[in-house]
């Protein structure tokens, strides 16, 4: 298996601290976020040619030892999918593709359950997200995702803008998997997508992850959830240092 850490975004909502450094080097509790992660994956047996990063702003404040970087020159002008394909010498269809978020920190057991699962693309997907949202902020619906699964537990929607809490059956946390049959499909499908289309109202270059996943599942991918139930946390602003830092257990609160 390979895994690509996504880690070129600026961080605005996290200044002062990314005034200096990207935003998985923030520390949570004297840790940076980087660290967390990169335990974690390692007890899940990962070795070090396993894993590459992509960063961009900052790179050079990044510390992460013997593991292959790549660069998002346009950081500033795109976003998290033409991040991921910085790194696409290093995608392989001889291995499982494991795709994380930066600014997140999860545990083993959420790693572990993403792994075992099976499907074209796997979405770590947390049924008790409300919990952490609520924790977070004022009105959890806000910032929540549409969410859907149908009757054969495959998913058949996610990354909107949800009217009501029905249309949020879990919530997808930036942990994916693609399996090693459809790597040079995922590769492929990312190549002919219309340069010039509109993506949740976004283009090409700066279209969301959940964009991307959901044009597959529209041309009939089996796509699935991983479900879990909390064990992560997403680091996205100051409140959220606060909050954690404030918390007995931090990063499974």
């Amino acid at each position: 298996m390979k895994l690509i850490i996504l880690a070129a975004g600026q961080g605005t909502r996290l200044r002062p601290y990314t005034n200096t450094k990207p935003k998985c080097m923030v520390e949570l509790k004297g840790k940076p976020l980087l660290n967390y992660q990169l335990d974690t994956i390692r007890k899940c047996g990962f070795k070090q040619q396993d894993l590459a990063l992509v960063a961009g702003y900052l790179h050079e404040a990044i510390v992460a030892p013997n593991i292959t970087q790549y660069r998002n020159d346009f950081f500033a002008e795109t976003n998290m999918v033409t991040t991921l394909f910085s790194a696409e010498e290093f995608m392989s269809d001889a291995d499982d593709l494991i795709i994380s978020y930066g600014d997140i920190v999860y545990s083993t057991e959420v790693l572990e359950k993403l792994l075992a699962t099976e499907g074209d693309l796997v979405v770590a997907a947390d049924l008790d997200w409300y919990d952490l949202w609520k924790l977070r902020m004022e009105n959890p619906l806000d910032d929540a995702e549409t969410f859907k699964i149908d009757e054969k537990g495959n998913i058949t929607e996610l990354g909107k803008k949800p009217a009501v809490y029905d249309e949020v059956q879990a919530q997808y946390i930036g942990l994916i998997k693609i399996s090693t049959k459809k790597v040079s499909d995922f590769i492929h499908h990312y190549h002919t997508m219309d340069k010039n289309g509109n993506y949740d109202g976004r283009d090409f270059n700066n279209m969301y992850m959940t964009s991307l996943i959901q044009s597959l599942i529209d041309i009939g991918w089996d796509v699935r959830p991983a479900f879990i139930n909390r064990g992560w946390i997403e680091v996205d602003s100051v409140e959220d240092l606060r909050i954690y830092e404030n918390q007995k257990n931090p990063l499974f609160c």
